[in-house]
């Protein structure tokens, strides 16, 4: 693979580092180009890759869109007409509106990834544009897999993704907030009880994932009877937690769904 990077920001970056990092990729393999000198300066030296300053000097059969939406449609409009393959993570942007402004040699996988990527711990989904083939899904695989969790779905669930893993970070975020403020209020330091609250949730999500038990069954073996799990749980109940977090993340899909125009 000959991979061309066009946008090099965090996202851009973190892919590339990733699939550096596990051997999927090497330096000599990746040019980047940004409209950022100081962007593709720090790209260059985090990643050891290649940069040009304009994207008709790319010289790639792959190329990740790592743009702004706004900016993706000047981008594109500088790919060759030859066979390649572009990865897209630009949010909302469907794959015929990409395969659109591409030629039609181009074949197109939109992937939706989120910010835990830049920690090696993302979890990303991927769909394939109407010519891409499993040879072209592996390709993608391999840079999303890199950087944490990827799996392929139809387009159709891509706003469902952008609800659940994209958006799903910054409600983690004020759960772990919220509970390390509950730890203050008990009495710990502020400063333990951030760690504390965050490490018991990157626990509880090992847990789900290397056991493959239900969440269900896992917190059925905290709660015993009578005591205080299950006492904070009948608060967390009375108070609607459940019901809020099934709502934000519905919200969020449909207001991915607005914003792309689907």
């Amino acid at each position: 693979m000959k991979l061309g990077v066009i946008g090099c920001g965090k996202m851009g970056s973190a892919l590339v580092e990733g699939a550096i990092r596990s051997g999927a990729l090497n330096p000599e393999q990746v040019t980047g180009c940004d409209a950022s000198p100081e962007a593709a300066k720090a790209f260059a030296a985090a990643t050891g890759a290649h940069i040009v300053d304009t994207i008709g000097a790319l010289e790639a059969d792959t190329y990740l869109l790592c743009t702004k939406p706004q900016h993706a449609e000047a981008a594109l409009g500088w790919l060759p007409d030859a066979s390649s393959l572009v990865i897209s993570v630009a949010a909302g942007l469907t794959t015929s509106w990409i395969e659109a402004r591409v030629p039609g040699s181009v074949r197109v996988i939109r992937c939706m990834p989120n910010t835990p990527a830049l920690v090696g711990q993302g979890a990303a989904a991927f769909c394939r544009g109407k010519g891409a083939t499993s040879t072209d899904a592996e390709a993608a695989q391999l840079l999303l897999g890199s950087v944490g969790l990827a799996v392929e779905l139809p387009e159709s669930l891509m706003n469902a993704v952008t609800g659940l893993s994209g958006s799903g970070p910054a409600f983690v975020y004020i759960m772990i907030e919220a509970m390390a403020d509950g730890g203050v209020l008990a009495g710990l330091p502020r400063a333990e009880a951030l760690k504390l609250a965050a490490q018991t949730v990157l626990g509880a999500a090992t847990m789900v994932l290397e056991t493959n038990q239900h969440p269900g069954a896992l917190k059925d073996m905290v709660a015993s009877p009578g005591g205080t799990t299950i006492a904070g749980l009948a608060e967390l109940e009375k108070r609607g937690m459940r019901a809020a977090f099934i709502e934000a993340v519905q919200t969020a899909s449909r207001r991915s769904a607005e914003l792309g125009g689907s």
